[in-house]
This record gives C-alpha cells, sequence and structure tokens, in this order.
C-alpha cells in the first residue's frame, strides 16, 4: 500500500521539476545558439555551440554596466532596508505604545501598494533635487516596499528571543549599542539573513521604477534587455545569455542563505 503511494508522488514530482526546470534550460539552449539556428529548425540541444552571446555581453559597455548598475543599487537598497529595519522591528517586539498595531499594519499596507502608484510622485520629488539617474534614486524608491516587509519579518524573529535576556545583558553593565550589537545581533542573524535575502530579490527583479528613475548613467540590466531589438531584428541569442546571467545574482544569494529561509518557514515569518 505504502508503495502504491509512493510512486504517484514520485511521477508528480518529476513531473513539476520538469515542467520547472523547462524553460530555464530552454534559455540557457538559446544562450548557446546563434540567431539563425533559433530561428531555424525546432532542435533540443544547440547543433553548433557558440559562446559569441556571452562575448558580446562581456566586451559591449551597454550590457556590463547594466549588470553593474543593477548590483550597485540593490546592494544599497539592501544595506539600507536591513538597517533602518532592525530598531524599528526591536520597537515593535519589545514596546507597546499608543496606535503600534495600527502602525504595524500601515508598514504592511505599503507594500501592499503597486510600485505605479508611487512612480509619479518619485518622478517629480527626484527631477526637483538632482537625483534622477542615480543609484540612490532605485535604491531609496526600493525602500518604501523592502523596509515594511523587512520590519515585519524582523519583528518575528525578535519576538521569539527572551526578553529576560535584554534584562541581563542590561544589569551586567552593557548598554544597549553593545547589547544589541554583541548579543542581541547573532541571535537574530537567521532573520537578518532572510530579510536580506528578500529585499535583493525584490530590487534585483523589479522593473517598472528602475527603468523610470534612470536613463543612462544607471540604467538597470532589465532595462537593458528590453532594449534589444535593432534593424536586425530581435537578438536572442545575446537576451537568452542576459538573461542567464541574471539568474547568477539571485542564485548564489539563495545558496548563502537557504538555512536561514528554512528556519524563516519553520517560524512562519517567510
Amino acid at each position: 500500500m505504502r508503495k502504491s503511494r509512493v510512486l504517484p508522488r514520485a511521477i508528480m514530482l518529476t513531473l513539476y521539476m520538469l515542467f520547472t526546470l523547462l524553460p530555464l534550460y530552454w534559455m540557457l539552449a538559446m544562450s548557446l545558439r546563434t540567431n539563425e539556428e533559433t530561428l531555424g529548425v525546432f532542435t533540443l540541444l544547440p547543433q553548433a555551440p557558440t559562446l559569441d552571446n556571452y562575448r558580446v555581453i562581456f566586451t559591449d559597455p551597454s550590457w556590463y554596466w547594466g549588470y553593474l548598475n543593477s548590483i550597485s543599487y540593490v546592494l544599497i537598497n539592501t544595506v539600507l532596508s536591513v538597517l533602518v529595519a532592525l530598531p524599528a522591528a526591536y520597537a515593535f517586539s519589545r514596546y507597546r505604545f499608543l496606535g503600534d498595531k495600527h502602525l504595524f499594519f500601515w508598514l504592511l499596507t505599503n507594500r501592499m501598494t503597486p510600485p505605479a502608484v508611487f512612480l509619479l510622485p518619485f518622478f517629480q520629488l527626484y527631477s526637483s533635487i538632482g537625483l534622477m539617474d542615480t543609484y540612490w534614486a532605485v535604491a531609496l524608491a526600493h525602500m518604501v516596499f523592502n523596509v515594511p516587509l523587512a520590519v515585519w519579518i524582523l519583528e518575528g524573529f525578535m519576538s521569539g528571543v527572551s526578553r529576560e535576556i535584554d534584562e541581563t545583558a542590561y544589569i551586567d553593565g552593557y548598554s544597549f549599542p553593545a547589547f544589541f550589537i554583541k548579543i542581541f545581533l547573532p541571535l537574530i542573524k537567521a532573520g537578518v539573513g532572510v530579510t536580506a535575502f528578500f529585499c535583493f530579490m525584490f530590487s534585483w527583479v523589479e522593473l517598472l521604477l528602475a527603468r523610470t528613475l534612470t536613463s543612462v548613467n544607471a540604467k538597470p540590466i532589465a532595462a537593458v534587455m528590453t532594449r534589444t531589438v535593432s534593424a536586425a531584428g530581435m537578438d536572442w541569442g545575446v537576451l537568452a545569455a542576459a538573461g542567464v546571467l541574471t539568474l547568477v545574482p539571485g542564485v548564489l544569494v539563495i545558496w548563502f542563505v537557504r538555512h536561514y529561509i528554512a528556519k524563516g518557514f519553520a517560524m512562519g515569518r517567510v
């Protein structure tokens, strides 16, 4: 009886994995083909694999600067979001004040708002103060969505730490900064890892704000990928190679924080 149940599950899992990995494999295969082969006869494997598409990306400034721009504002956003969310989450987890639950809910409603709602205000504000087409423009705009999520995740991890640790540290003579950095922060490092992961991923894949608030100097890779049409048509091979390289940062981040993400699911905050 048990074997009869395991077999259908194994088949379903295999089909699911094939369905999930097929688009990734096809993008990788396209990145190793020429445009002529891509638009020609259908084949599962590249007939004449080539790295020319990747060579274009690593030698064309408009391509590799797109990656550098994206990584720059994503890292700025991730660091600032975590730094801002840490004291806010600590206040929500340790203190009770008038309107705390309403304020906490209001933070989450900001995360639920579509990015397009803030597009025009950000555009006018940054144009007036000279922040357009900079890393800071995109990083600060993404913080509107990342900080509420970061506060929500960190508050759950902080609430799981006993308050007796705080009191004991103060009795031992620790100042608040020393206690927070040396004792409290190591206890919630899993929460910090999970928070950094979600902030990174949102900022990395977001396109509307990043494309609108930049033009030349800070144009992200997602905007570059939407401009691959030339007089000769769509450059499918280069576009596929760019897509493969775009997956690399996310895969690396998931690899480094995979244990923290599992703990976040276990605690019910992810």
